[in-house]
Parts: structure tokens; C-alpha cells; sequence
């Protein structure tokens, strides 16, 4: 990487939590340090350390003037002046707040996560895209997912917005994308040129092998038996998961020590989800185990008195990670399950099929639907030891050689000499 050392502020509307941007945004955090440079943090959410982090409420895609807005923008056609001037009035103050950020750190190069690329917080994308245009200051915008890949932004009554900030058209600005389909789609309706890179983990420090020993009762406080299988879904509820084929897979198996659990909360598309698959486990006679409001960034112990767990806790002790998934930006639980070492079944979504599944790695998969072969398969992977390990070794080489940090550590050396250029 360059040997000029930078200071780099990251700003995004939260980094907290087990979300893929937060989480992604942190390995970027983690491999710069490495390098030498310092990392400053700038949401209206944050988990990382008080010294080096900017929180401005405003900026949480929560916040209620945000949740107003959106309200007001989102399955609407025709927007009023108020909705309007309050847009802008949010976009003024944010923007004064990046200012602000800018100069109390010394920061020289911003990384903005996801936060010009889907409109969760519409006035703080207008907010950088302004911001960006009165300083040329040299940024990078790492892009996970884009607004027109999703349903519920596609009615709106801000197109103008969405053209000028979603992402911006600008000179000093660098875009990086996560799959091929995203680069191709950010060419053909933006006109600008992006870096492909990938979602990555450190495959070059495995982690222990042992659990950590908070996770002693982690079992336990899943209301699983010593003989019962931990069939891992580790996703958010909401549809696109496709949680419903994990019920259907563990109902085909045939074997009441499968029980399937749900590693992270309903998130922000409501909970009406969460009750359907409840009825629908209830029905098939499958126990599944939402267990969100007990995974976090941190083991600690909650305000109710229970144990809080990190998410590498329950990968330790899954026996099988499932992941049907209908669409994925990329697809970080795929990542995980080949990290821990774990089996995983998949449902063929797009980016596997066109990014991922190219690269050669051994995944059950299924195409929309639960088969018969691939109930034996799954069946096979839980009852053969040696099939499984040699399985999961396979998967956990090629990741390696595809998806480490040093792929990451590359890319930002790439990034980071273009901006030397333009400074110079």
C-alpha cells in the first residue's frame, strides 16, 4: 500500500450491529490501520471507539425526521413543497455536520458506506453528494446495494434526488461495487466506471477451534439438547431471506434434533414475516429459534440479566449453516460458513450464480425449491463425518485464495495511489 499515511473517515448512516455494511466497513477499517492509516467514523449509529467517532443522530436512517420523510417519499408520486423544503433543510444541517467532522479529525479522504447507493436516509445522500461538490475532497463510495434493485424504493416522488445523489456523477469521486451485475448496472444508467471488490474475511487466521468459553451455555440458552442439530440461518427476517425453504428443508429431513435457528432480528421491513413463518414452522412441525435479540457485536450481559453473544459463537456450534436467500449483494453468510468451517446450503441466488459459484466451491444448492436429492445430501452431510470435513476443507482453501485480506488489502492499495495521483 502507498507509504503516505492518510487520515480516513468512513460515514455512512450507522456502523453497529451484524449488518454486511458495518461489518464490511470494518475489515476496510481493520486492513487500513494495518497500513498505517488512521480511521475515523462518522453515522448516526456507532460501535467504535469514542475517540475516534462523529455521532450525529440526525444521520440514523431511524431518526424520526427521517422516518417523516420517508413516509412522505416512498409508494407516493407527487411530493408537496414542505416535504420538499424538510429534504433540504435535513440535507443543510447534515452537510454542516460532515464540515464539521472534516476539520476535527484532519480528515484527507472520506469512504462512504452505501450511504449513495440506497436511499434509506435520502437527505444525507443529498448531504455528501453537496458536500462532495463544495470540497473536492477525494472519497471513495463503497457500494452494497443499489436503490433500483429494490421493490419498495421503485414508487417515489423524488427521481430528481435519486438521479443527482444515487450515486452522484462526480469526477473526484471512486465507486467501488461488490458484484459484476452491479458494476454493469452502475455503467449503464450513471455512466461511471467502478472497481469490483469482493466481501472478503481473514482466511489467513482461521479462527480457534475450541468455542470461546462465554458460549459454554449457549445451547443451553437456545433450549437445545446435547444430541439436537443447530440448523444455522444466519439472516436477518425479512423476505428476500427465503427463511420459509430452511422450514420446508428441516420438515423433509425428518428428524425432530433438527432445529433451525435465526440468528439476527426482523431489521426494518416490519414483523409481519416473522409471524408467518412462525404458523408455517408451527404447522410443519419444525422448532425454529428466533434468537436476534441475543446476537450482537459484543458479548456482554443484556439489561434483562441474560447473555449476549456474538454471531462466530453460534457458527462455532452449528452443525449445518442454511442460506436460501432469494437475492444478495453478495452474500457475507456464504463467506462465514466456508471461515468456520461449516457446511452450507444455499439457494442459487444471483450473484452465486454469476460471481461466486464460477470459482469451483462444493455447495448443495438448490434452485428455488427443496428436491429429494437435496434432502439426501443435507442428510448425508449430517450423519458423515469424514464427507463433511473434507467438504468444508475444500471450501475453505478456494476462499482463501479468492476472498482473503489480501485481495482487500490490494484493492485499497489501488484506491488509495489513483487519489495520491490526483493530489499530487
Amino acid at each position: 500500500m502507498h507509504k503516505q499515511k492518510y487520515n480516513i473517515g468512513f460515514v455512512s448512516t450507522r456502523f453497529a450491529g451484524t449488518d454486511g455494511v458495518s461489518l464490511e466497513a470494518a475489515k476496510w477499517g481493520e486492513v487500513l490501520k494495518e497500513e498505517g492509516h488512521k480511521c475515523f467514523w462518522y453515522a448516526g449509529l456507532l460501535e467504535t471507539p469514542k475517540e475516534e467517532s462523529f455521532c450525529i443522530p440526525e444521520a440514523y436512517f431511524a431518526h424520526p425526521d427521517n422516518e417523516w420523510i420517508n413516509r412522505h417519499i416512498w409508494g407516493k408520486v407527487k411530493r408537496s413543497p414542505k416535504v420538499t423544503r424538510r429534504i433540504y433543510d435535513l440535507s443543510e444541517y447534515l452537510k454542516k455536520t460532515l464540515y464539521e467532522f472534516v476539520e476535527n479529525f484532519q480528515i484527507d479522504i472520506l469512504i462512504i458506506q452505501n450511504a449513495l447507493a440506497i436511499p434509506m436516509h435520502l437527505p444525507l445522500g443529498v448531504a455528501i453528494t453537496s458536500f462532495l461538490a463544495e470540497t473536492c475532497i477525494p472519497a471513495i463510495a463503497h457500494h452494497h446495494d443499489f436503490y433500483w434493485e429494490r421493490d419498495r424504493f421503485q414508487v417515489n416522488c423524488v427521481p430528481d434526488l435519486l438521479d443527482m445523489a444515487f450515486p452522484p456523477r462526480d469526477v473526484q469521486l471512486q465507486h467501488v461495487v461488490i458484484n459484476q451485475s452491479a458494476r454493469e448496472q452502475l455503467a449503464l444508467r450513471k455512466g461511471v466506471p467502478s472497481i469490483l471488490v469482493p466481501n472478503v474475511l481473514d482466511f489467513d487466521n482461521p479462527p480457534p477451534e475450541e468455542p470461546h468459553p462465554w458460549a459454554k451455555d449457549l445451547r443451553q440458552d437456545l433450549g437445545l439438547s446435547p444430541e439436537d442439530k443447530l440448523i444455522l440461518q444466519p439472516t436477518r427476517v425479512v423476505p428476500r431471506k427465503g427463511i420459509e425453504h430452511s422450514i420446508n428443508l428441516i420438515h423433509r429431513l425428518n428428524d425432530p434434533q433438527c432445529k433451525l435457528v435465526v440468528s439476527h432480528p426482523a431489521g426494518d421491513e416490519g414483523s409481519e414475516y416473522q409471524y408467518q413463518l412462525q404458523e408455517l414452522a408451527k404447522s410443519m412441525g419444525v422448532e425454529i429459534i428466533f434468537f436476534g435479540d441475543r446476537v450482537n457485536y459484543r458479548r456482554r450481559i443484556s439489561c434483562a440479566g441474560k447473555k449476549i453473544y456474538i454471531l462466530s459463537d453460534i457458527y462455532q456450534q452449528a452443525d449445518l449453516v442454511v442460506y436460501p436467500s432469494i437475492y444478495e449483494g453478495f452474500g457475507n453468510a456464504l463467506l462465514e460458513a466456508f471461515y468456520f468451517k461449516k457446511p452450507i446450503v444455499i439457494n442459487s441466488y444471483p450473484v452465486w450464480v454469476r460471481d461466486i459459484a464460477p470459482k469451483g466451491f462444493w455447495v448443495p444448492t438448490m434452485h428455488g425449491i427443496v428436491t429429494n436429492d437435496l434432502v439426501e445430501e443435507v442428510k448425508i452431510l449430517l450423519s458423515n463425518e469424514t464427507y463433511r470435513q473434507e467438504l468444508v476443507n475444500f471450501n475453505y482453501a478456494l476462499a482463501q485464495r479468492y476472498y482473503s485480506y489480501k485481495t482487500l488489502r490490494y484493492s485499497l492499495s489501488t484506491l488509495l495511489n489513483n487519489i495520491t495521483h490526483q493530489l499530487s
